[in-house]
């Protein structure tokens, strides 16, 4: 982190910089809640990927996750921290794989913006390596079903239950993901790139006849999944729900197909868990099969849900650029020099998909 992200009070925050934690406020909000007793330590965890953030607290013997958006001004109806957590406890009575979330904060006076707490879970998330336990083929392999069965499980969960049926939304779900992503990339363009628009114009033309709504995670792929740590081929939860909705099924499939880098396959543009890529990982048609298989849904040809998945993570690749571009992101985000070339790649890389 860098210097002053993380204060023992306001007072110690640097000038013009706002910090992402306040210790002091911080320890208030979890006794208010009944979580712990005594002095916070707080150390970053995650990928650091220039979007939100979390931080492992500890207090004492009991530690817990707080997550957070990045520091204001932030992108119309983006990190909202208050939906995500809101989300999630309607997701959780029907049996999800969830961190339990334990408290949300509204009160944007203790860290300058909304946040939640939610339990530590002892877990490994995998990202660029994989956990001991999964050096066998026939192990990796089970990750692989089990990274299709978490999904047909949040696509089974009952829409109709109040408390998830309040996220329902009326029109189109995918006219509303093309017209907002589209909105978007012209607040985080920070250069001309002439194959966004034109995905972009590309899918909003075609549309496809939508399939009846299901809970859709947004950001479904392994990385966003934690395995757990005595048995690495089994999934513990689901994380990162910030663009959980009620939509098209497919969306999810789609954007699990883009970030998905199979065995003897061709490197995923967005470059997330390439992991997949060793012996015993199922290939994309065997997902898509175990899906169909599990759903019961025959879902087609993907093609347009890729192309909208790579479309969305260039526009959302662009933000966290700009971020770098403007020396928001601390060092150890330095990789995000990196999307000067991704996010062209994942535009070009879209539009083949949509044979533009």
């Amino acid at each position: 982190m860098g210097t002053g992200d993380i204060v023992a009070t306001a007072g110690e925050a640097a000038a013009g910089r706002p910090p992402l934690l306040v210790l002091d406020r911080l320890e208030a909000f979890l006794d208010a809640h009944g979580l712990g007793a005594g002095p916070v330590t707080a150390t970053r965890i995650g990928d650091g990927g220039g979007s939100n953030f979390s931080f492992l607290l500890v207090r004492g013997e009991r530690r817990y996750v707080l997550r957070r958006p990045p520091r204001p001004p932030l992108p119309p109806s983006a990190h909202d921290m208050v939906r995500e957590a809101r989300l999630q406890l309607a997701l959780s009575p029907q049996g999800i794989r969830l961190p339990p979330i334990l408290a949300v904060c509204e009160d944007e006076g203790v860290l300058g913006v909304a946040f939640y707490v939610m339990a530590f879970l002892d877990g490994h998330v995998v990202t660029d390596r994989l956990p001991p336990g999964l050096e066998r083929p026939e192990a990796r392999r089970r990750l692989g079903d089990e990274l299709v069965d978490a999904l047909v499980e949040i696509h089974a969960a009952d829409v109709t239950a109040p408390a998830l049926a309040a996220f329902a939304r009326p029109g189109s779900y995918l006219e509303r993901q093309v017209r907002r992503f589209s909105q978007l990339w012209e607040i985080n363009a920070t250069r001309d790139l002439p194959a966004v628009a034109e995905v972009g114009s590309r899918l909003a033309a075609g549309l496809p006849e939508p399939f009846p709504d299901t809970v859709v995670h947004g950001d479904y792929r392994l990385g966003n999944l934690m395995v757990e740590r005595d048995r690495p081929d089994r999934v513990q939860a689901v994380l990162d729900w910030e663009m959980g909705a009620i939509g098209d099924p497919r969306a999810d499939l789609g954007y699990l197909l883009a970030t998905y880098t199979e065995p003897g396959g061709g490197e995923s543009p967005l470059g997330v868990s390439p992991v997949t890529a060793l012996e015993g990982f199922p290939t994309k048609a065997e997902l898509m099969a175990r899906y169909a298989a599990r759903s019961g849904r025959d879902v087609g040809p993907l093609d347009w849900f890729e192309a909208l998945a790579l479309w969305k993570a260039a526009v959302f690749c662009e933000a966290i650029y700009g971020r770098f571009l403007r020396g928001e992101l601390a060092t150890e985000d330095a990789r995000a020099a990196e999307l000067e070339r991704a996010v062209p790649l994942m535009a070009e890389t879209a539009a083949a998909r949509l044979g533009i």
